[in-house]
């Protein structure tokens, strides 16, 4: 497995990571927890050193489950986690999020119990509060890192002017937000920002949420928890229109003799030496499809051939739900 640091800190992982929300949330029921035990050890076994989870993924449960499962791999893989929603006192979702200096602070501390561990390796801020200034913030995670309690600094879905206030305060390792040939708007401002302050980039969903495996079409039936359901670029006549960037990445893809996936997941590992993507399956079938992207290697000319081709695409529906969208580019 292939090693990247996240921009300038020095945090050092594998290229591709894994995302571990669907293991209990958001793509139909939650998966059995000692199957995806044996799935996070697995992926240790093929390389991966870079798990994310999330206080809000379950909630609660999520982190619990990463924690156990890595815990005999202390000190050999890295954690992210990440802060800044409302979590009921039952362990239920809250209303709104909450960026509130002690309020971070105590997320930390349950984090630090649940993942079975002495210090958080990157600590993301989920959303950026409205509410709460980002430099107050940016300085409640220094607080935690002068502690020893957090290593590195991260962000999610922010915009390049929020993320330069907090860097200002304390040194951003990352930015996790979405990323694919699905969503390019990272290409408008955020990729020139993070290459200018030398922070990494963290593509969730890099896959669009599954739609890039080809394994989606517009008859699909997703189960009834399944988010893609209110997912306005999952309405099946979007999906149908959508199908067109599948078609592109089949056809690259029965060139290379590999899947449209790996087609994906390379196309973005070449987009920066300091990009590292977090796919996430319940498959072991699928994430050793994902990891080998990491070595399928497409050319100047394929990646300018592919690039242009996507870009005269025009895909149809909005990533998120209305009131998610309001949560983004903050």
């Amino acid at each position: 497995m292939q090693k990247r640091k996240l921009g300038k800190s020095g945090l050092e992982v594998s290229a591709l990571g894994l995302g571990c929300m669907g293991m209990s949330q958001s793509y139909g029921p939650p998966a059995d927890k000692q199957e995806m035990i044996t799935l996070i050890h697995k992926a240790v076994d093929l390389g991966v050193t870079f798990f994310d989870t999330a206080e809000i993924y379950g909630p609660l449960v999520n982190e619990e489950l990463v924690g156990e499962a890595l815990e005999p791999y202390k000190g050999k893989v890295v954690i992210a986690t990440k802060f800044g929603f409302n979590v009921n006192p039952d362990g239920s979702r809250g209303e709104g999020v909450n960026s509130k200096p002690e309020h971070i602070k105590t997320v930390a501390e349950a984090s630090l119990k649940r993942l079975r561990v002495e210090a958080i390796d990157l600590f993301y801020q989920h959303r950026v509060d409205l509410d709460v200034p980002i430099e107050e913030t940016a300085a409640a995670v220094k607080d935690l890192i002068r502690e020893g309690k957090v290593k590195h600094f991260g962000m999610s879905e922010a915009s390049a002017k929020t993320i330069r206030r907090a860097h200002a305060v304390q040194p951003v390792t990352a930015l996790q937000s979405e990323y694919s040939l699905f969503w390019r708007q990272p290409e408008e401002e955020i990729l020139t920002t993070l290459e200018e302050l030398g922070i990494g980039f963290v593509p969730f969903s890099p896959l669009g949420k599954g739609f890039l495996t080809g394994k989606i079409d517009d008859k699909t039936q997703f189960t009834k928890d399944d988010f893609r359901n209110i997912v306005p670029r999952f309405s099946p006549e979007n999906r149908k229109t959508n199908q067109t960037i599948v078609d592109l990445l089949t056809k690259v893809a029965a060139a290379k003799k590999a899947t449209p996936a790996q087609v994906a997941l390379a196309w973005l590992l070449a987009q920066k030496p300091w990009i590292v993507s977090i796919p996430g399956t319940t498959k072991l079938s699928r994430l050793e499809e994902n990891l080998g992207a990491v070595t399928l290697q497409l050319s100047a000319d394929e990646l300018a051939d592919l690039t242009r081709a996507a870009s005269e695409i025009k895909l149809e529906g909005e990533r998120y739900p209305e009131a998610l969208l309001k949560l983004v580019g903050r």
